[in-house]
């Protein structure tokens, strides 16, 4: 029965990435570590957002913003072995965090116009998981990971900002992670709690206003929750959650003050349902949201929570084989940016993924 149902969990919907709040994308899952045997995957997401906004002078009128949020994509890898009957290994690699903002479209008079932001890291897991009996096991291990930004905003006059550039160092820092697991292998039932600590980046910057310059930046420390467990016979019900601590986390070059901050931490939720279909075939929807905060978002982020319904397949090519698939469309909550007060409103984005995958 186990075999069954976790068939109809390995959904690759995760792979489309989320629209999430800070700079969130992969959601740091660990799911490759509870695979049965050896295993390898490769996986591919695109995130296509339509963000924008409307910014109102109280003599001129309205600007638009134009479609702000550029799309991304996203790669990951994973590699699983068992060492003995209780010690298993994983190698996991993601883009965990990222940003990618284009102001390029929008009103000459738009108070950003021509503004850009982006952010890329590349995450690489080494963990080990260690089974206690037949239902506990702890896990844990280290990540490394290599961040680079770069910034380009116009002058604002209406609020005394002069026209400023950043570019970063590519950097290479390092967190830790560790978590438990209980499971029930009978009904497919597994409860899994995994901590990563923050991660403190140090960065040298060239700044258009101040030379060359250094930068502490954090990358926010989060919990995540999985929750599987078959409820009839070849159906599985799956619950997540993520905590993410994202007020750790502030851009505060020396010179531009506090370009990037955020208010608020965010919690986001999943729920979903997968169902094995045929011997090759199974099939999953599930549905996910991340609170409003009600708080001003930033400028280079003018989103505040989500709704989201995910559907996916996977298709067992061979006995040790499978390609699976997943679409998501997003519903980003409205937003109201600090400084100068646009409204973001009936924002979206859809997403798609790939992810193939081998047994042996």
């Amino acid at each position: 029965m186990k075999t069954q149902l976790t068939l109809a969990a390995a959904i690759a919907v995760s792979a489309t990435g989320a629209y999430a709040g800070g700079m969130d994308r992969s959601g740091q899952s660990i799911a490759p570590l509870f695979e049965d045997g050896s295993y390898v995957e490769l996986s591919f997401g695109n995130v296509n957002p339509s963000v924008s906004g409307v910014f109102t002078h109280p003599t001129f009128g309205d600007f638009a913003s134009g479609d702000m949020a550029s799309t991304y994509t996203m790669f990951g890898a994973a590699y699983k072995r068992d060492l003995s009957d209780a010690l298993s290994m994983a190698i996991i690699i993601d883009q965990p965090f990222g940003a990618d903002v284009d102001y390029g479209d929008a009103d000459a008079n738009y108070p950003f116009a021509t503004a850009s932001a982006k952010v890329s890291t590349t995450g690489v897991s080494a963990i080990l998981r260690y089974k206690l009996n037949d239902n506990f096991a702890v896990h844990g291990g280290v990540r490394a990971l290599r961040s680079h930004g770069e910034v380009s905003l116009p002058a604002i006059p209406s609020v005394s900002a002069p026209s400023y550039t950043l570019d970063t160092s590519n950097e290479t820092d390092y967190s830790y992670l560790v978590g438990a697991s209980y499971e029930i292998p009978d009904i497919a039932l597994r409860a899994a709690v995994t901590y990563n600590s923050k991660t403190t980046i140090n960065f040298d910057t060239t700044e258009s206003t101040a030379g060359s310059q250094t930068m502490e930046v954090i990358m926010p420390e989060s919990i995540n929750f999985d929750f599987q467990t078959g409820i009839a016979a070849d159906t599985l019900l799956m619950v997540s959650a993520r905590y993410a601590k994202w007020t750790q986390t502030v851009i505060d070059p020396v010179g531009y003050a506090e370009l990037v901050s955020y208010d608020d931490d965010t919690i986001s939720y999943s729920l979903g349902l997968g169902r094995r279909l045929s011997e090759k075939l199974s099939a999953s929807i599930s549905y996910g949201f991340e609170t409003s905060a009600g708080t001003p978002a930033g400028n280079l982020g003018p989103t505040d929570g989500y709704k989201s319904v995910s559907i996916g397949a996977k298709y067992n090519v061979s006995e040790n084989t499978a390609i699976s698939g997943g679409l998501r469309y997003v519903w980003i909550g409205d937003a109201t940016t600090s400084t100068i007060g646009a409204e973001f409103t009936d924002n979206n984005a859809v997403g798609f993924g790939l992810k193939l995958s081998h047994s042996f």
